[in-house]
């Protein structure tokens, strides 16, 4: 595994994502990228579930208040998304694949939203690298998706960013390795 640069940058929604016109008013939207080694696998499943499967240990606090919260208003909990059947990672479903980019996400009552994991291959100058680019759009249905995302998404930008960082700290799976 190759560590890589830890900076995570707040960019625009990257036209060449699957996500970019998915909600075309989405409630919301963001996008941060990070950049990988050149020996960074480039398959976004294998990143995706790398990336999933080193989380800090608060998010996994912030989860369980979640699931006790929302519980009570009818929103699925973790452990619901994770028994839901059909190909996941994690609590994710996995709506698209492409050979540089996955598309996750969930559909509940209170709104919809897809994650996007964009593999960039760099080319032009020098110093240019590969990168990776997380994608989020929610669609809400009603007050309560409002709501939830308003409330959820400080907590949003400080899990995607952590992610991000943590992987570049333990390094990126290498495209040797696989």
């Amino acid at each position: 595994m190759q560590k890589s640069n830890r900076s995570v940058n707040t960019v625009a929604l990257p036209s060449e994502s699957l996500v970019f016109w998915m909600y075309k008013n989405a409630d919301f939207a963001d996008a941060y990228e990070i950049q990988l080694q050149e020996s960074t696998i480039t398959d976004p499943e294998t990143i995706a579930r790398f990336l999933f499967s080193h989380q800090v240990p608060w998010i996994a606090l912030l989860m369980r208040i979640r699931d006790t919260t929302v519980a009570r208003f009818g929103i699925k909990t973790s452990k619901q998304l994770q028994n839901c059947g059909g190909k996941r990672i994690g609590i994710f479903k996995i709506y698209e694949t492409s050979t540089h980019e996955i598309v996750l996400g969930e559909d509940d009552i209170h709104l919809d939203f897809r994650l996007s994991v964009l593999y960039l291959a760099k080319t032009g100058s020098a110093g240019s690298r590969p990168s990776l680019i997380l994608s989020t759009v929610v669609n809400c249905h009603n007050l309560l998706g409002r709501i939830y995302i308003t409330l959820i998404a400080p907590f949003h930008r400080l899990v995607v960013k952590s992610c991000l960082q943590k992987a570049a700290r333990i390094g990126w799976p290498s495209s040797s390795i696989y």
